[in-house]
């Protein structure tokens, strides 16, 4: 078995690189990544990458098809990572999310790759009514970052075919504690803030409904996509990857963190504009197709394993938004220090 994982130095790829290692122990594991994250290590006492077999750096939008001899599945981590950072670079978020995914995705195809992988997200389905969403719902992707998600899998439908699967993972928001951790997510940021200031400061009314999902049960997910038959799922398969269990309202999501963190008061904002990025998922597919795969964290272990790395990190920083542990901060200074240009391409002089 030889895999590439694509976007593999960010949030989610250690996990999936560690998970793919125990499953896989005798398989050839290749990192492709730009490197725009890879110096944000966080309580980690190794390099992730120590468990691949070979780490290129590269950009998904110049992909040398070479790179794919032999490979038998393609994990598409690669990706502009949230809302935020879609809005600043929406035509790169087109590039790298969407187009750079089906340029691969045939490539791949052409050199006999069995399966591909695409982190999609449960975000494509926007403003929703009341009702846990299913698959076939319509979908109602409200910014850049969801669009490119839903644009992609729409092509990629268009390459599955027998010999080449493809398994689109809609992930609900992810969350918990990573080699390379984020703050730039709902239950993250509410721990940071509940760690270092005794506060959670809700921005909106704290309404909104969302999916969550452990970053390390998004690998466990991934693993089964890799090894995925065509007589489960079909060819083609966009599923809602999570658990019915772990659909939350904000406000709901605070008080758990309060919960946990001992002295933490809760703030919600009642005259906030409402956040149309509200939605339920029903997970019920998920269930049926990957009974094997279920996620196996719950949320406050998920929140004190958080709290246990902040500990061990000596983690105070009360002004954390504006640190490296928010991805468009890390992208905004490499533009600064002129390392990197508006089109997110590396500047060698």
């Amino acid at each position: 078995m030889k895999i590439l994982i694509t976007g593999n130095m960010g949030y989610v790829g250690p996990g999936v690189v560690s998970q793919l290692r125990e499953s896989y122990p005798d398989a050839e594991l290749i990192g492709f990544d730009t490197g725009f994250f890879a110096h944000c290590l966080t309580n980690s006492p190794f390099l992730p990458e120590v468990k691949l077999n070979q780490q290129i750096i590269g950009d998904v939008r110049n992909f040398n098809p070479d790179i794919l001899n032999g490979v038998d599945a393609i994990v598409y981590l690669a990706a502009i990572s949230n809302d935020p950072m879609g809005n600043r670079f929406e035509e790169v978020t087109m590039d790298i999310n969407y187009k750079s995914a089906i340029e691969l995705a045939k490539a791949g195809k052409n050199k006999g790759v069995k399966s591909f992988v695409f982190a999609s997200s449960c975000s494509v389905y926007g403003e929703a009514d009341d009702f846990a969403k299913v698959e076939t719902d319509r979908l109602n992707p409200l910014t850049a970052y969801a669009r490119s998600k839903i644009a992609a899998e729409q092509d990629l439908e268009k390459i599955a075919a027998t010999d080449f699967s493809v398994t689109c993972l809609r992930f609900a928001t992810a969350c918990g504690f990573s080699k390379r951790l984020r703050l730039d997510l709902v239950i993250n940021d509410f721990v940071a803030g509940a760690v270092t200031s005794k506060r959670i400061d809700i921005l909106s009314d704290g309404t909104p409904w969302r999916p969550l999902i452990n970053v390390l049960d998004m690998a466990r997910a991934i693993d089964w996509a890799v090894s995925r038959e065509n007589e489960n799922g079909g060819n083609f398969l966009a599923v809602n990857t999570g658990s019915n269990e772990w659909n939350y309202q904000v406000k709901e999501l605070a008080e758990v963190v309060a919960e946990v963190v001992d002295g933490c008061k809760v703030s919600v904002n009642p005259d906030a504009p409402p956040d149309k990025r509200s939605y339920k998922v029903n997970f019920d597919l998920f269930k049926k197709l990957a009974p094997n795969h279920q996620p196996v964290f719950q949320l406050k272990p998920t929140i004190a394993a958080l709290v246990e790395n902040f500990t061990e990190m000596g983690f105070d920083d009360a002004n954390f938004r504006e640190s490296a542990l928010i991805r468009l901060n890390v992208i905004s200074k490499l533009i600064q220090q002129k390392v990197l240009n508006d089109s997110l391409n590396w500047i060698w002089k």
